[in-house]
């Protein structure tokens, strides 16, 4: 190769580095520093100079391409293995179809026997639009498609299309173009036209793949919506049931109240100290049954609190509680109830079967707008079983208040942190 195809890859690898790591952050809601542009397109042209000295081809090279990126985007990103593949496996395929589409174009566009400055200039104009038409399919496919986060559909929805797709480019490359092309005679152009025609359908079928996931996503978002709404709908229905329940038997002590005071009264004149006593904590007993065990601030909170720790107590789990909501902080008691409804429920569920030392503790912190709630219960030694709608209605809830949602398994504990910003009215 002259001085003039190095340069030439040299800037199309520039430009792709640049491109592929700007879509996949943009696709997994990440932002990807100044280094890692750097750091990728030394690789990549460390790559083209490792392929192209010992003439290993085609494949290898964009599969190293592929491997390039996904441990890029791993190491820079920190994302999940299944989001990497497939924005790496997306980013690489979209490329190769640019590529691939203008490569069609050039081969029936280029005169046939043309040479010298015009054939680099002509060249030039190609590279260039084969990373414009990149960047438009990656414009293109960001408005249907988004990673970002713990996206509700499976990924595969998305892999295995664009798996398929992928090698389909592929096998065009490999059988129909080269790096440089040496323009067809005029006989050639039906073939290339319907290549160009067959890209074209590949790049169509990717975006309709990308808005049906788009579509199940929101399937999914609205059913999880749901299920918190009615989620939130029974507990205040709970809370209504409980509360008339605590004024009849309010309303009934009270009206009692004078009578008892009467009878104590009389036993106290008569120095019946005894029976004084005896009543006495009768009464404090009736009045402790009135009262709610757990008090945070919030009335709705405190009935589903007051619902979960009997439960808890049945199977004998120890419970700690230490809350206090601040004043006014904004949060809807549905979301309140969404939180601590599934959190418990998940941390009752793993405690219940456990033989001994058994507890749920809850915590809580503030730190200038941001409000953190901290659930720890005890747990089965083991792997964690897969994310279910109950941490999935957490995540929901707390991206309402721009927060977010940790999990950590230490030993024989779980820890659940659900941090929300108060900050905003």
């Amino acid at each position: 190769m002259d001085v003039f195809n190095y340069c030439l890859d040299f800037f199309y690898l520039a430009g792709l580095s640049v491109l592929h790591l700007a879509f996949v952050g943009r696709l997994v809601g990440k932002h990807v520093g100044l280094r890692w542009f750097v750091l990728y397109c030394a690789l990549l042209c460390g790559l083209q100079v490792i392929f192209t000295l010992l003439d290993l081809g085609e494949l290898p090279a964009i599969g190293a391409e592929l491997l390039a990126l996904y441990a890029t985007v791993r190491t820079a990103l920190r994302v999940r293995r299944s989001a990497a593949w497939t924005a790496a496996l997306l980013a690489v395929y979209i490329s190769q179809l640019s590529f691939g589409l203008v490569n069609s174009v050039e081969a029936m566009l280029i005169p046939w026997g043309v040479n010298g400055l015009l054939l680099r200039i002509l060249l030039i104009l190609f590279t260039l639009a084969a990373l414009a038409v990149c960047a438009c399919c990656y414009w293109a496919v960001l408005k249907f498609l988004s990673l970002a986060g713990n996206s509700p559909a499976p990924y595969a929805i998305v892999l295995l299309p664009t798996l398929f797709f992928f090698f389909a480019e592929l096998y065009i490359l490999k059988t129909s173009y080269s790096v440089l092309i040496v323009s067809p005679a005029p006989a050639e152009w039906k073939r290339h036209t319907a290549l160009l025609l067959l890209q074209s359908l590949g790049l169509a079928a990717l975006l309709c793949t990308a808005y049906a996931y788009r579509r199940v996503c929101r399937s999914f978002q609205t059913q999880a919506a749901l299920a918190s709404l009615t989620q939130a709908a029974r507990y205040q229905k709970i809370y209504t049931a409980q509360a008339q329940m605590r004024y009849e038997k309010t309303r009934s002590f009270r009206h009692d109240l004078k009578n008892h005071l009467s009878v104590l009264s009389g036993l106290i004149q008569n120095q019946k100290w005894g029976a004084a006593t005896s009543y006495l904590q009768k009464l404090e007993a009736v009045s402790a049954a009135l009262s709610i065990p757990c008090r945070t601030g919030n009335p709705v909170l405190d009935i589903l609190l007051g619902e979960k720790l009997e439960l808890a107590e049945v199977y004998r789990i120890k419970t700690e509680i230490s809350l206090l909501l601040p004043e006014h902080c904004g949060i809807d008691p549905f979301d309140l109830c969404v939180i601590f409804s599934n959190a418990l429920d998940n941390a009752i569920a793993a405690c219940r079967d456990l033989p001994e030392d058994k507890f749920i503790r809850i915590t809580e912190s503030r730190r200038g707008g941001f409000y953190m709630l901290s659930f720890e219960n005890t747990c089965r030694d083991g792997p964690l079983p897969p994310e279910g709608t109950g941490l999935s209605n957490i995540r929901a809830a707390a991206e309402k208040y721009h927060g977010a949602v940790s999990t950590e398994k230490t030993d024989s504990q779980f820890h659940l942190h659900v941090l929300l910003n108060i900050s905003e009215p």
